[in-house]
């Protein structure tokens, strides 16, 4: 069984306040990317986890797909199953691969031992793994909430504009980006902008870790000048992450960003 577990960025990522439970309140719009990783899941006689495109750091056995094996073989006795994960989507990036990765790996055990799995328990299961994780169940537009558990479809939509993603390779460190996250004060919510004409409100929808990841990264910032300077009608740093997107009208040329040192560049239509 073979599946390709998409990326995401946030259109507005507002941190509230770190809760009593450690984990901060959220409120943010994701909105799938169609830049996927390729996840393998085939039943076999003992279990086994491969990789291959991007390097994994580490050794990979706390990778967040043998974490998902682990929990669904405790809860449905799953038989061992080998995984090979194909890396496409940058790490540390804010596009949330690990967390599409662990959340497709539940889907495709769900699958391959016919458990049909509802969208609500997988999602029950995947927030086990991960804040990000439930979003990907459906990988639809979402306005998430909570810890990143409460989710609310939305209609929002980008079609017909087109995104272009930058990555320079820089992995941030969540616990770090939280550390020093500048909390967002003001009380309208997302799933309330959203419901007025993206060009109003584009101004609202900040992203609460910006202002502190570019001060330690500033030509993050300079990306953000120059996808201003080309046309983009709103341009945001993607989760707590490196990467950052430029949304156009007009499909904007390959290659803006010659002069930089690119690890990952792509322009996707929606």
């Amino acid at each position: 069984m073979i599946l390709f577990p998409p990326c995401k960025i946030n259109i507005g990522l507002h941190v509230l306040y770190k809760r009593n439970d450690g984990y901060h309140a959220l409120d943010t719009l994701m909105y799938p990317i169609a830049i996927c990783d390729i996840l393998e899941v085939v039943k076999s006689d003992t279990f086994e986890f491969t990789n291959s495109g991007i390097k994994i750091p580490g050794d990979g056995q706390m990778n967040i797909c043998i974490k998902a094996y682990y929990l669904m073989q405790q809860v449905y006795g799953i038989t061992p199953i080998k995984i090979h994960l194909h890396k496409v989507i940058p790490m540390g990036g804010g596009l949330g691969g690990g967390s599409s990765d662990g959340t497709y790996t539940l889907k495709a055990i769900s699958d391959l031992f016919e458990l049909k799995l509802t969208s609500d328990r997988l999602q029950e299961l995947a927030a086990q793994l991960g804040s990000d994780c439930p979003f990907f169940v459906t990988a639809s537009p979402q306005v998430v909430s909570g810890r990143g558990e409460l989710l609310t479809p939305s209609v929002f939509t980008l079609k017909g504009k087109y995104i272009y993603l930058v990555n320079l390779g820089i992995h941030i460190s969540t616990a770090k980006a939280f550390s020093n996250v500048q909390f967002y004060t003001k009380e309208t919510s997302i799933i309330e902008l959203i419901k007025q004409p993206f060009e109003t409100i584009k101004s609202e929808l900040v992203n609460s870790f910006e202002t502190s990841v570019f001060e330690s990264y500033p030509e993050l910032a300079n990306i953000k000048t120059l996808f201003r300077q080309h046309g983009a009608i709103y341009t945001s740093m993607s989760g707590s992450g490196s990467t950052m997107y430029g949304i156009f009208e007009e499909k904007p040329e390959k290659g803006l960003f010659i002069d930089c040192d690119l690890v990952f560049e792509e322009v996707v239509a929606l």
